[in-house]
């Protein structure tokens, strides 16, 4: 079902921070660029391995460090985008069959697609503001949904996907009990020109500019209600299956 229920969609208030972590990417670069742009805001912060304070997925301490960082800045944190994935990079290629899979890829695979996120979700959903609407929004993928899974193949991406899906279903209902407004939701943002994808597109696919894509990522977020919270959406606001 998509996200067209008007009685339950509130704005984010005006004068918060929005975060968006992994702007070293396509997508997180669009993203940055619009939320700046984006008056509802009082500032944007840009979080990568090169950005001020250093964010590094596979360190917990930086990830902590950074965590300090935008509650010190004390504006309500409204909004927080993780723009980050790997798929393919340092000899490692989706797997087209089980013979193919190597315990490095897929470890790999979990430490930034899955345990980054889930460090993510750890040190930022408790700086969400308490009151009024806020979203955590994780970009996932929709071949890590299981029920749509038709193909086989790429099985490390696939199944790292699919978890962190679970861990943003299971956090949002912790995240529930303590900020009914706040929203925790993984979203597949479609085929993007990107590094990430541009080894793998395929004829008739909708390939989309990065800004096209953060357009719509954010025109969900606006979308959403609390009773969305823990769901997987794609970038039109339709549901997923798991």
């Amino acid at each position: 079902m998509a996200l067209n229920a008007a009685a339950s969609v509130r704005r984010i208030p005006p004068g918060g921070l929005a975060v968006v972590v992994g702007t070293s990417g396509g997508i997180g670069q669009a993203l940055f660029a619009q939320l700046n742009a984006d008056t509802r805001f009082t500032q944007t912060l840009a979080l990568s391995r090169t950005s001020t304070p250093p964010l590094d997925l596979l360190d917990e301490a930086g990830i902590q460090a950074a965590a300090a960082h935008v509650a010190a800045l004390g504006l309500p944190l409204r909004l927080v985008m993780v723009a980050t994935g790997f798929l393919h990079g340092g000899g490692f290629q989706p797997e087209k069959a089980l013979k193919q899979l190597d315990p490095n890829h897929m470890a790999k695979a979990f430490a930034v697609n899955v345990i980054g996120p889930a460090l993510l979700m750890k040190h930022l959903l408790p700086l969400l503001a308490p009151q009024g609407k806020s979203v955590f929004a994780v970009l996932s993928a929709k071949v890590g949904s299981i029920g749509d899974n038709r193909l086989g193949g790429w099985h490390s991406y696939r199944t790292s996907k699919a978890a962190l899906n679970q861990i943003v279903r299971t956090a949002s209902i912790e995240l529930q009990r303590r900020s009914p407004d706040a929203i925790c939701v993984a979203l597949h943002p479609g085929t993007v020109a990107t590094p990430l994808s541009a080894p793998f597109g395929k004829a008739g696919l909708a390939v989309q500019t990065p800004a096209e894509c953060a357009s719509r990522l954010l025109a969900v977020v606006d979308g959403l209600g609390a009773e969305a919270s823990g769901g997987f959406f794609d970038q039109h606001g339709g549901a997923l299956p798991w």
